[in-house]
């Protein structure tokens, strides 16, 4: 897979431009604000990459930062958002504006987003409303997601699936983790952050 192309800007269109690498021309899609940072055609540009491969294309998306290309995979897990709708999404908002949406549950904020639905924004929410606080935090610390934290996440989904308000779930998968020996077993976090819970 291609991580990042470096070369001459050779054309730019309304949503994607053609990055010349060593005279092969390179279709990438980007989002509106990557386009206005760009500099003037003819001159160098580097671009982050990822590839959409489907069985009659291979699709190349840029990004002129991590925290952007991150975004833009993560906005693809929610079902029902393709690479065009998630573009749709970072050409209009920030990073920071996109994830503080999702964290505080303002769907109504990602509503206004062109091609983005009353249904599809709520998805974006309830299906990234955990993930993202884990991608907040990686991003700010510049860290990556830790096999633990993922954890703690999906102990934190089985609790509010059972009726637990989030706040109180996080708090007790937290608490549990501190005092497991295996803290990658997600079962394990639940059954004892149960116990803390039936305590208060």
């Amino acid at each position: 897979m291609i991580a990042h192309l470096s070369g001459e800007l050779a054309r730019v269109e309304a949503d994607w431009v053609v990055i010349d690498v060593n005279g092969v021309g390179y279709k990438v899609y980007l989002p509106l604000a990557v386009i206005s940072q760009l500099p003037k055609i003819g001159e160098r540009v580097r671009l982050l990459i990822s590839t959409i491969v489907k069985e009659d294309s291979i699709t190349l998306y840029g990004f002129m930062d991590e925290a952007e290309q991150g975004l833009f995979e993560l906005l693809l897990t929610v079902s029902g958002v393709g690479p065009k709708v998630a573009l749709n999404i970072l050409s209009v908002m920030t990073v920071g504006q996109i994830t503080g949406a999702i964290s505080g549950e303002r769907f109504h904020e990602l509503n206004r987003v062109p091609g983005v639905g009353t249904k599809t924004a709520q998805r974006i929410v309830l299906e990234l409303r955990e993930k993202v606080i884990t991608f907040a935090w990686a991003q700010a610390e510049h860290k990556p997601v830790t096999e633990e934290q993922r954890t703690i996440n999906d102990a934190v989904e089985g609790l509010v699936a059972l009726g637990y308000n989030r706040n109180d779930a996080r708090s007790a998968a937290e608490e549990a983790l501190r005092t497991l020996k295996d803290k990658g077993d997600t079962g394990s976090i639940v059954r004892a952050a149960l116990k803390y819970l039936s305590k208060g």
